[in-house]
């Protein structure tokens, strides 16, 4: 680290130099004057000349010019007379003429005598205008003369103020600026500079050079010393360069110490809601902090200061660390008359002095019971509806209190409706106890309270949906009616009515006829009414017709419906004409034929009275020749044929039959009379079958009353429950289940049937016990078996249910089963660290392997599930963890100075085969304890100085650093200097500052290699390190006088012809200072004779 402490940079001294007029003269020729040919004409050679000259110059000492001053002499006749004529207002110049060959110059000096001295500070310029004239001789020139007043160190350094005072903490930190003086000096250049020093040896603080910044270089001890009285002096550089040693300026400077008590305490709080069993509840943990040192960072108490009239509250100081106070209770306090809590406001203060007291802290300690999550219902009230055929078991709702309390019990409150409904009391769970369609009530109202909610109570109002519980029911037993079978087709006979105390389309009746057999009557399936649909024939069908008229409702699943008789008599009306049986009949009878012989008979069907069928010949028989019996049909010949005088042998007779209204269709009877025997075989008639016909229709009569006699005797099976409902061959006896199912998730659907119909036939599904978690719903319907609350194996791992089924006959009839539910593990519950952190402190020199601590966490799944591997989720190569005991050791070097303490989270994860792998996360804090071993590291690790030489004892000349991350005395540095080159160089033990003690001299030794040692405190080793510090000393230049030659010209001849090299003359030249800086060089600047001649730069010889 290379530094220049000084100003060697503003006080170099550039070499000197002098300059002499050397004319060397060639016999029989002309003079060769070392500066150059004259020009022509009367004039300076420059309209303008700078020169230089110190201040407090001696008299009749000349001005200095880099440049020749004059004129030529164009005529060497010329007598040249130098005058200043304006610019010196003072007299301090005279200006001469001095003519070397053919040029005279102009030399300018200061004055003798009582002149006045020059003074750079009053004035530093002069600008003078000089005439040159020719004595005689009407020739003038100007010429303009700037002489610079060069600087000499005169003058001393001067503190303002001279009186310095300031006060520092006895805290300031090493190489804290304190203070600063200031000095001034007119001087300027080199000549203005100068350093700051202590005038006694001082440790404690430290000077720097040139800017006088005043800065602690060791420990304060308030005790030891409370005030320091300084005197800074400024010296004058230049002073010492000339041997003069003399103080130039002192200022005081008084450093009080202070015991300051800088900081306030600081209060942090941290609230804390205890718990009821608390024998002595805490309600914050107060720390209070003091940055201060001593006493003044102590604390002298913390108190509640407001918020507190009654004092319920008082301050303790308890705990582990020094300044932790808890807020408690003095007495049992009444939350109920505080419901939203205290307002208390603390303050503390410390003993320092002055005393300082920390701003005040509010801390809200909230009521107990207000804080706390108010217990409630999950609904105040719940509007549930059930169907009306639910049978007991059936799920009504869940009741539960949340948050809901351990322990908790629900219960009904005794009421009417509650005695058809249960609950499960640790679960909420509401099912019905008893069949709800025994009683016609469609909304029962139940209270739920609990042991634990006080006088909480939740409403539930169970709405029945209506279910088709109810069937038609006709308003006769029977219904009967008479009809003439002449009504016509459409004839209302009779109106039937039911009436069904359902609801909607439960309620909504329609009407059938519920036949075997064909009947001549419909009835409109809406109002009821039965009439005729087709012509009634009291001939052909029965005379009573006996049938059921069904009245069905409209419900779901299945109807209901209810049956009544129907009876309808047919009236019979004479509404049929007598048919014949035969018609167009032919015969012969002999003209002999007896009288009262039967010729042949007639005869006549009628359906509606077979008795009472008349028998009349309408044409034909005008001769009364024949008679026709009217009751037995029969022909006779009434009179003879023979010597009748009929000429006509053919008769035809028209015969008709009449049952008293109706008179049938004429037959006709031909009867031919011949002479002669005759068979008697000889008439022949039509058959018209109608005796046929009639019989068929009797037969079809009989038989329609044998099949209305039969529906009589029908048993009417669908309407009877013959049938127990039954459970299918599929039914398990048991079943597996994993407990992670969610709500809601199908188990098995179970199969159940009945024989019967409709709803006879009709299953419907329950849980009657073994729920007893209430994890179960069964669907009353489809029988599908669901998760209704959630499974947890640790707490029941095996079910019994009970499954019964009900048909919806009348009487109900039911079957039951036993279902073994075994509820298989799931990995549902992570694994659980005993501690929901864990620390531990270790040595940092702790050997590789050591075990530090034991994590242990548990799941209580089973197998695989309930198996735990322990793993450390952070990257770290220092610590390990045995993944089954869950031991964590150490596994890498440990350096508390690279990390202190290290957070580990630790993994506890199960071993799950398949599915999501349960874990759970826990922090280890590893806290190092410091170990002595590491040595103070210098930064950098060395140093390079660069010092001037002239830089007073005492200064500053470096500041060491190291670093020791270790802790308590092993992070405390000592410093020492192993070589010290005989005191001239000293160190701060504490600080690490370098001082001069002795002068340095850079003509007497150049570089000094320091070799520093830092060592620790550490107990029972100490450790050391080593630095070098590279001083090197920087020239200070002390080459204060210039070299000057005691003439301005020297004259010297060579004859023309001599020889190259020969020896012409030698200058000497004078220097005043020592050593190096007086060695004299010599060197021909300018001149006419610039390369003919040479000059040997140590000896001054001139040389042809």
């Amino acid at each position: 680290m290379g530094k220049l402490f000084g100003c060697g940079g503003n006080f170099s001294v550039q070499p000197f130099s002098a300059v002499l007029m050397a004319t060397v003269q060639i016999p029989g020729g002309d003079a060769i004057v070392v500066h150059g040919t004259a020009p022509l004409g009367f004039h300076f050679t420059h309209s303008t000349y700078n020169a230089t000259v110190y201040e407090n110059s001696a008299a009749r000492t000349y001005v200095n010019s880099q440049t020749r001053m004059g004129i030529t002499l164009a005529d060497l006749s010329w007598d040249i007379k130098y005058r200043i004529v304006s610019g010196d207002d003072e007299g301090f110049f005279k200006a001469e003429e001095v003519i070397i060959a053919d040029f005279c110059f102009l030399r300018i000096r200061t004055k003798g005598g009582n002149s006045a001295i020059l003074n750079r500070e009053i004035q530093d310029n002069y600008l003078l205008i000089v005439k040159g004239s020719v004595r005689g001789e009407d020739l003038e020139a100007w010429t303009k003369v700037n002489i610079q007043v060069l600087d000499m160190n005169d003058l001393r350094p001067l503190f303002s103020p001279t009186t310095y005072s300031v006060t520092i903490a006895e805290s300031t930190p090493l190489r804290t600026s304190i203070a600063q003086v200031t000095a001034t000096d007119a001087d300027i250049g080199s000549n203005g500079e100068f350093y700051y020093y202590f005038k006694n040896k001082v440790d404690l603080f430290s000077v720097h050079p040139t800017s006088g910044v005043i800065s602690l270089s060791g420990r304060l001890n308030y005790d030891e010393k409370n005030r320091y009285d300084l005197e800074i002096l400024a010296v004058d550089r230049g002073m010492k360069l000339y041997g003069n040693n003399g103080v130039s300026s002192t200022a005081k400077l008084y450093v009080h110490i202070e015991r300051i008590n800088e900081h306030a305490p600081t209060i942090n709080v941290v609230t804390h809601i205890p718990f009821p069993s608390d024998k002595e509840p805490t309600y914050a943990v107060v720390n209070i902090d003091d940055l201060d040192e001593g006493a003044n960072g102590e604390i002298e108490s913390v108190s509640i200061v407001a918020g507190d009239p009654l004092e319920q509250f008082f301050l303790t100081k308890e705990g582990k660390w020094m300044n932790e106070y808890k807020i408690k209770e003095r007495k049992p306090i009444d939350w109920d008359s505080f419901p939203y809590g205290y307002n208390l406001t603390l303050q503390a203060k410390d003993k320092g002095s002055p005393q300082k007291f920390s701003a005040v802290k509010l801390v809200h300690i909230a009521s107990p019971k207000k804080e706390s999550i108010p217990i409630k219902f999950e609904k105040e009230t719940y509007d549930v509806s059930i169907n009306e055929f639910s049978p007991p078991g059936v799920v009504v709702a869940v009741i539960k209190l949340t948050p809901e309390p351990l322990g908790v019990e629900y219960k009904l409150s005794p009421s009417e409706d509650a005695d058809y409904f249960k609950i499960n009391p640790n679960t909420g769970l509401i099912t019905t106890a008893r069949p709800l369609k025994i009683i016609e009530k469609d909304l029962y109202e139940l209270e739920v309270y609990t042991n634990k909610g006080g006088d909480l109570k939740a409403q539930v109002t169970v709405r029945i949906e209506d279910a088709n519980d109810h069937t038609p029911e006709f308003q006769q037993p029977s219904y009967s009616s008479f009809v003439n079978e002449s009504v016509p087709v459409g004839y209302s006979v009779l109106a039937v009515s039911a009436v069904d105390k359902d609801r909607g389309e439960n309620g909504y009746i329609t009407y059938s006829i519920a036949s075997l057999n064909s009947l001549p009557f419909i009835i409109n399936q809406f109002t009821g009414i039965i009439s005729t649909s087709e012509e009634l024939d009291f001939e052909s069908s029965p005379e009573s017709y006996r049938f059921i008229v069904r009245a069905s409702d409209w419900g779901s699943p299945y109807r209901h419906e209810s049956e009544v008789n129907v009876t309808i008599y047919i009236g019979n009306v004479n509404d049929n004409k007598p048919l014949f049986e035969k018609v167009a009949c032919q015969g012969v009878i002999s003209s002999d034929f007896p009288v009262g012989g039967h010729i042949t008979a007639v005869s006549a069907i009628d359906i509606d009275e077979l008795e009472l069928v008349k028998y009349k010949i309408i044409s034909g028989n005008e001769l009364g020749i024949f008679y026709l019996n009217p009751d037995s049909g029969v022909l006779q010949l009434k009179k003879s044929l023979i010597n009748s005088g009929i000429k006509n042998n053919n008769f035809g007779l028209k015969i008709t039959a009449t049952d008293g209204e109706n008179f049938a269709d004429a037959m006709f009877v031909n009867i031919s009379v011949v002479h002669g025997k005759v068979s008697s075989k000889t008439f022949s008639c039509r058959e018209t079958r109608v005796a046929q016909k009639l019989a068929e229709k009797l037969l079809k009569k009989a038989k329609a009353n044998v099949k209305l006699n039969l529906e009589d005797g029908f048993l009417d099976f669908y309407s009877v429950n013959r049938q127990a409902p039954h459970f299918d061959k599929t039914f398990p006896t048991d079943v597996m289940v994993s407990e992670d199912l969610p709500v809601g998730a199908t188990i098995l659907r179970i199969k159940a049937y009945d024989a019967d119909s409709g709803f006879n036939g009709k299953v419907v599904y329950t849980i009657s016990d073994g729920n007893g978690d209430s994890c179960f719903n069964i669907d009353m319907e489809t029988g599908v078996l669901k998760v209704l609350m959630p499974l947890d194996r640790e707490k029941t791992e095996l079910y019994l249910l009970n499954i019964t089924i009900y048909d919806l006959g009348n009487p109900q009839k039911s079957a039951w089963r036993l279902l073994t539910v075994t509820v298989e593990d799931a990995n549902d519950n992570k694994p659980v660290f005993l501690q929901d952190s864990y620390s531990v402190n270790i040595l940092e020199s702790t050997s590789l392997g050591t075990e530090i601590i034991q994590v242990e966490a548990r799941d209580k799944d089973l197998g695989s599930n309930g198996e735990v591997a322990y793993s450390v989720l952070t990257d770290t190569q220092q610590f390990a963890i045995n993944s089954s005991t869950g031991v964590v050791y150490v596994a890498d070097q440990l350096d508390r100075e690279t990390k202190a303490n290290y957070t580990l989270k630790i993994e506890a994860r199960d071993k799950a085969d398949s599915g999501h792998q349960q874990f759970s996360v826990v922090p280890l804090k590893v806290f190092l304890d410091d170990v002595n071993d590491c040595s103070p590291a210098f930064i950098p690790s060395s140093y390079n100085v660069k010092v001037l030489e002239d830089l007073p004892v005492g200064t500053v000349i470096a500041w060491l650093e190291t670093h020791d991350p270790d802790l308590g005395l092993g992070g405390q540095v000592r410093y020492s200097l192993v070589n010290d080159y005989n005191g001239r160089f000293e160190i701060d033990k504490a600080s690490g500052a370098i001082r001069l003690s002795k002068e340095l001299d850079y003509e007497k030794q150049q570089f000094y290699n320091l070799t520093v040692r830092a060592k620790d405190k550490g107990r029972p080793v100490s450790l050391s390190s080593v630095s070098f510090v590279e001083v090197e000393v920087v020239d200070v230049n002390e080459n204060l006088y210039t070299p000057y030659f005691p003439d301005f010209a020297v004259i010297g001849s060579v004859k023309e012809n001599s020889r190259i090299g020969t020896s012409v003359l030698q200058v000497v030249a004078r220097d005043e200072d020592s050593g190096r800086d007086g060695e004299i060089q010599y060197s021909i600047r300018d001149g006419s004779g610039l390369g003919r001649f040479s000059i040997d730069e140590e000896t001054g010889e001139f040389h042809f």
